[in-house]
């Protein structure tokens, strides 16, 4: 689909008559659309106001710069030109300039006479040459320097995607099976949002999933861990007998109680006490299964299932403490 973009020319009008010509001519052969002030009139509205409404509904801004500052807006005193300029910019449209060189300028004032460049204002025209020359812009010497930039900035644009231009109608594929399509799809989300409302009222009125249950159950069973005391003896923690509550218990014996451990004779003492003091405990919730161990006459006492779901818990459960405290 070939889209013509409307470019907005904008210049000071009797000096640069031959050069607007150009980059009219220039657009058009391109494929797209110039507009300027010189192709409508304000009727009734002010002619800033006119003016803005144009670069509105355009898709590029152009600039072209002589010697001439251009008749001043009285309430701001500033030249139609640069307020142009200043509102494309400010409106984020793609602008490109052509600035006379100071050799062109000369010619064309020896050429033509002294009207073709600035008699007043020169210090407004120096201030706004900088601020052109500080975007995106080039020198002119003559017409072709125009076409050729009109050339280059329109190739650049047309590739441009987020610029929407101007579709001929011949061109724009007929959308009412799209529109029919998408009224169909609408009716089926809105089937399916009413069917989803029922689903979740029903949910509500529902017992609680295993999941819920297990959960509910694993927070009663850390408080009920939590509230058991274990009297630590010395000679296991390495310093004066302490107590620790049977969670705390488990989980800093978790590695070891996972692996097992067992009544043989000459198991450590840490284990030993693991396997006659604590797991008898845990065994009593679930968190422990007591086991013979084939062809040897101990047994062995480990985490159970149950125990390392519970186990599994209490990480996820920290991890998320701790994710929410950063």
């Amino acid at each position: 689909m070939k889209r013509k973009l409307q470019v907005f020319i904008s210049s000071t009008f009797t000096d640069l008559i031959h050069e607007r010509q150009a980059a009219v001519g220039a657009v058009l052969k391109a494929g797209h659309i110039p507009a300027g002030m010189e192709l409508f009139t304000a009727g009734d509205r002010s002619q800033m106001a006119t003016i803005k409404e144009w670069i509105d509904e355009s898709d590029v801004y152009m600039l072209i710069l002589g010697g001439r500052y251009g008749s001043i807006e009285v309430t701001t005193g500033i030249s139609y030109t640069e307020l142009e300029y200043d509102y494309a910019v400010q409106q984020g449209k793609p602008v490109f300039a052509v600035v006379i060189t100071e050799e062109a300028l000369e010619a064309k004032v020896k050429a033509y006479g002294t009207s073709f460049f600035v008699k007043e204002n020169t210090k407004e025209l120096g201030l706004f040459r900088e601020k052109v020359l500080r975007n995106v812009s080039s020198f002119f010497e003559d017409y072709k320097d125009i076409k050729l930039c009109v050339h280059e900035s329109m190739a650049d644009f047309s590739a441009n995607r987020d610029l929407k231009g101007w579709v001929s109608g011949d061109e724009v594929a007929d959308t009412k099976p799209l529109f029919d399509e998408i009224r169909k799809l609408s009716e089926e989300n809105r089937s399916l949002k009413e069917a989803l409302s029922v689903m979740e009222k029903r949910m509500v009125a529902l017992p609680a999933s295993a999941t819920d249950m297990k959960m509910k159950n694993f927070e009663e069973l850390r408080e009920i861990l939590s509230a058991i005391e274990i009297k630590i003896p010395a000679s296991i923690s390495n310093q004066e007998e302490g107590t620790l509550s049977l969670l705390d218990t488990f989980t800093l014996s978790k590695d070891v109680l996972i692996t097992g451990v067992t009544n043989s004779v000459g198991t450590n003492p840490t284990a030993s006490f693991l396997y006659h003091n604590i797991c008898p405990k845990l065994q009593v919730h679930g968190l422990i299964v007591n086991e013979s161990v084939a062809n040897v006459r101990y047994r062995r006492s480990s985490v159970s299932k149950l125990g390392t779901e519970f186990l599994a818990d209490l990480e996820k459960t920290e991890l998320l403490k701790g994710s929410i405290s950063h």
